[in-house]
């Protein structure tokens, strides 16, 4: 099993996301859940192929956190 983190950022009708360990992949929606849903199949679709070519699946190494700040 592979874990990345997607980063989902809202832009003016839709959705955006990408994982900072996948340059290139990339997914749209119109909700959070849709652009999630689409970013799950995208990430399938890219490991797949990368497994395919027989090229290395890069290991997660991005972390998000909030900070909070007065």
């Amino acid at each position: 099993m592979y874990r990345f983190l997607i980063v989902i950022e809202k832009a003016e009708g839709n959705y955006s996301a990408y994982s900072p360990d996948l340059p290139g992949c990339v997914a749209t929606g119109k909700t959070r859940q849709q652009v999630t849903r689409n970013m799950h199949q995208a990430i399938e679709l890219h490991v797949h192929g990368l497994l395919e070519d027989r090229l290395p699946v890069p290991k997660s190494h991005a972390f998000a956190e909030y900070v909070a700040v007065m």
